[in-house]
């Protein structure tokens, strides 16, 4: 008992303990003294010295061959009790913002300051220049640029509050017996948000996986037939709902733009941050997709290979007129793909980041960065807030710059936020003339 205790209080995944060659390092070693301590406090009933074993054991205190073969099967173990427990149990239960619960993330952090961000990132060019950058994999629980959507409903609270009370109380008729629970319709809302259009089917197929990995009303092992029959027709009910469905659609019109820019503004941080960015299949252009087997339905690689070839033909505004189709998406992979070949030494182990501070009352919602000495990078953050940009500056390191999205010459000083993204809603400059 006092084991499991520990396995379900380990905060992250696992340790990588070497327990053949008698290593373990400061980190692993904090990670099980914060588990082993939550797990004595959750369990008083069990004699202390339970936990002072097993804390010896898993921080190679105590040594010999059973030992060896407990802590590496026990950190095997811990992955999967996260897994299960956290990401497709808690995970599908705690619901206030959904774009929060993804893999590796935490529902209890919104977000971080951009000194925050520019600490990360300086940290992972000194330390892990090739580490992987992920924004959608096999294995996320929403594709992007659904999290990007849904991200959006943080800045309008009440906005969104009005909504979810106004369809709640649109689709009651829709409900059987009380049947869905209120906190599955509020996971029906966000998803909606985040993925709209999609078929029945695929909703339906979604839903049924979320209401069974929370496990609180039915589950795969035994699966509740009433809860489920209720839950089908409701969504069936309210997506066939055409005043429901005018009003969602009428709601999501105006903060789309917002989410695209959210969504352009991730791409070209992966693009350019430090470390390898990594493209998932599909999300080349935008990728509303949900969680497995949902984002690996098979990928229409031939409108991805027109699209591509019709970008060269195209001016920044002609792309940005057609991003339904999510062309400035496949634009600013493209570019940001190319100036990391053309100019390779501003990237890698071999490369810088400086961060770049903005001026001005709304200087907190611009992040912007140097690559070596050839690349500046500048993007929005939390733009449904930000209103203008009025009196809001950068100063560009020394010599000319060519916006690769936009189009434009830039000369360096002081250059207004507004300008950088009057033609493109996120900028990468690269260097006309070194200096």
């Amino acid at each position: 008992e006092a084991a499991r205790e520990v396995i379900a209080c380990f905060p992250v995944y696992r340790t990588y303990v070497r327990a053949e060659a008698g290593e373990i390092s400061e980190n692993d070693s904090q990670t099980i003294s914060h588990a082993v301590e939550a797990a004595r406090g959750l369990r008083t009933d069990l004699d202390e010295r339970l936990f002072d074993f097993l804390h010896g054991i898993l921080t190679l205190q105590i040594r010999g061959p059973q030992e060896r073969e407990f802590v590496m099967r026990f950190q095997q173990v811990t992955a999967a009790a996260m897994a299960k427990g956290v990401e497709d149990t808690a995970f599908y239960s705690y619901l206030r913002l959904v774009s929060l619960n993804e893999v590796g993330g935490s529902p209890a952090r919104f977000g971080v300051p951009v000194e925050e961000f520019h600490k990360w990132c300086s940290e992972t060019q000194a330390r892990y220049p090739f580490t992987l950058l992920a924004t959608s994999t096999h294995d996320t629980k929403r594709g992007e640029n659904v999290r990007s959507r849904i991200n959006v409903l943080s800045e309008m609270p009440a906005v969104w509050a009005e909504a979810v009370t106004r369809w709640s109380a649109a689709n009651a008729r829709y409900r059987t017996e009380g049947l869905p629970d209120r906190k599955t319709e509020y996971l029906l809302y966000q998803t909606l948000v985040g993925a709209w259009p999609i078929s029945v089917e695929r909703l339906l197929e979604y839903m049924r996986k979320a209401v069974r990995e929370a496990k609180e009303h039915t589950s795969w092992i035994e699966p509740n037939a009433k809860y489920e029959e209720a839950l089908e027709k409701f969504v069936s009910s309210a997506l066939a709902d055409g005043e429901f469905i005018a009003d969602l659609e009428t709601f999501l019109s105006p903060m789309l733009a917002v989410a695209r820019t959210h969504s352009l503004a991730l791409v070209l941080l992966k693009l350019t941050a430090p470390g390898v960015p990594d493209f998932y299949q599909g999300s080349e252009l935008w990728n509303l997709t949900l969680v497995d087997p949902d984002n690996r339905r098979p990928v229409d690689y031939a409108l991805r290979r027109r699209l591509l070839c019709e970008l060269d033909r195209l001016s920044p505004a002609q792309i940005l007129a057609r991003a339904e189709e999510g062309l400035p998406k496949l634009w600013t992979i493209r570019q940001g793909l190319r100036i990391r070949a053309a100019r390779a030494e501003c990237f890698g182990a071999e490369g810088s980041y400086r961060p770049l501070w903005a001026t001005g009352p709304k200087a907190g919602y611009v992040v912007a960065f140097q690559r070596g000495e050839d690349v500046v990078v500048v993007v929005p953050r939390l733009t449904a807030s930000v209103g203008n940009w009025e009196e809001v500056s950068l100063d560009l390191p020394p010599g000319s710059w060519k916006s690769e999205l936009g189009g434009e010459e830039i000369e360096s000083g002081k250059v207004e936020i507004a300008h950088l993204f009057s033609r493109f809603p996120v900028a990468l400059l690269t260097r006309a003339n070194s200096e």
